[in-house]
């Protein structure tokens, strides 16, 4: 007799979008148990099973007073469009705990069929900070370019009850299977970009203001990348929340 077909695989935990990672998590741990050591204030490099690696910055801190949190996302090939740097420097003059994941692959997963293991990555580096750090629960961003834009615009829509703000630059779709909370939206795009059009940014901005959300749109003269006057900009508007 010929062989049963194997099973279909089981859905990804992930497969709804849904982020499970919260700032209390770092006051609930049981009293028996030791709090994980924080790293100490600078940069890192983190290092998690199966090939997995982020980026992490640290400010100054006394371990009790709360701290912003700013995930930021890289477009295809792992690249920031100088945004990474930006975004340092914002971390560096405000006090602000920066992660940088990569992708498992040269981009996220929901280009690959879905969401699932870059999803399930982010929810776990958001865990191990929040286990280590005293996040503020009304000062969590994510943001990103290009790619990176348009995932971090599709994941805060489906977590604006964790993420309060959504800065993408150049972003090219958002693809949220689902919706939650309001979070306040930036986006900037070139009107060069030879990319992802203008029009896209301009779309997504359009389409979610209609929607109801607080959106806030930039076009500058330039191509494919993070300008820094209005990145640096909006990050201040950030800062001043």
């Amino acid at each position: 007799m010929p062989a049963a077909p194997a099973p279909p695989a089981p859905p990804s935990p992930y497969a709804d979008g849904r982020l499970h990672a919260r700032p209390a998590l770092w006051r609930q741990r049981p009293a028996v148990l030791p709090r994980p050591l924080p790293l100490a204030a600078g940069s890192h490099m983190l290092a998690f099973p199966n090939h997995r690696h982020a980026r992490l910055y640290v400010p100054p801190h006394d371990g009790a007073a709360p701290l912003p949190l700013l995930v930021l996302l890289h477009g295809a090939g792992g690249q920031h469009g100088g945004g990474d740097a930006i975004a340092l420097a914002h971390a560096t003059r405000h006090g602000t705990l920066l992660l940088l994941p990569e992708a498992q692959s040269t981009s996220w997963d929901v280009l690959r069929g879905g969401y699932g293991a870059d999803l399930a990555f982010i929810d776990r580096l958001l865990a191990w900070a929040m286990q280590r750090y005293p996040v503020d629960a009304g000062a969590v961003t994510i943001g990103g370019f290009s790619d990176g834009a348009s995932y971090a615009l599709s994941v805060g829509l489906m977590n604006g009850e964790l993420f309060g703000d959504i800065l993408a630059f150049s972003p090219g779709f958002i693809a949220p299977l689902r919706r939650s909370g309001m979070p306040r939206v930036f986006i900037a795009h070139g009107t060069q970009d030879p990319v992802l059009s203008v029009e896209r940014g301009k779309a997504i901005a359009l389409k979610l203001a209609g929607e109801g959300y607080d959106v806030r749109y930039a076009e500058f003269n330039g191509a494919h990348l993070v300008e820094p006057a209005i990145a640096h900009a909006a990050l201040r508007q950030l800062a001043a929340r």
